[in-house]
């Protein structure tokens, strides 16, 4: 597991992570699911390549431990991506959310997400 994803284990640490944090992307999944377990090694590779401190965390929230965290965020479906930008829901090339495992729309988030974190850095 990369170290570049932070495990959220409760809203308090989500919340945390949202103020520390210009970009968050989330992963709610589940141990069960068979293409949140697919999705993983993408999202991972993702998280190692654009992660910055500071600036783009990439989070995993396990449904069925964090049930108050999906809950908030209307997760029904396995796996489901959300993007924030200053702790609130924003789109990413068009969409607030990815549900399912989709690599492609994934990777394009990431990306985008990642020339952000770029541009803030440099800016800096």
């Amino acid at each position: 597991m990369s170290d570049k994803i932070k495990h959220i284990s409760n809203s308090a640490e989500l919340s945390q992570l949202f103020s520390s944090t210009t970009y968050v992307a989330v992963d709610f999944y589940a141990d069960w699911c068979p293409p949140c377990k697919t999705i993983a090694p993408i999202y991972e590779s993702l998280a190692t390549k654009h992660a910055v401190d500071g600036v783009l965390a990439f989070a995993k929230v396990n449904v069925d431990h964090v049930q108050d965290v999906a809950q908030k965020y209307g997760v029904t479906a396995m796996p489901t991506f959300m993007f924030f930008k200053e702790g609130s829901q924003v789109a990413v090339n068009g969409q607030n959310m990815i549900r399912g495992a989709d690599p492609r729309s994934l990777g394009a988030a990431a990306e985008k997400l990642g020339g952000l974190a770029q541009k803030r850095v440099a800016s800096a």
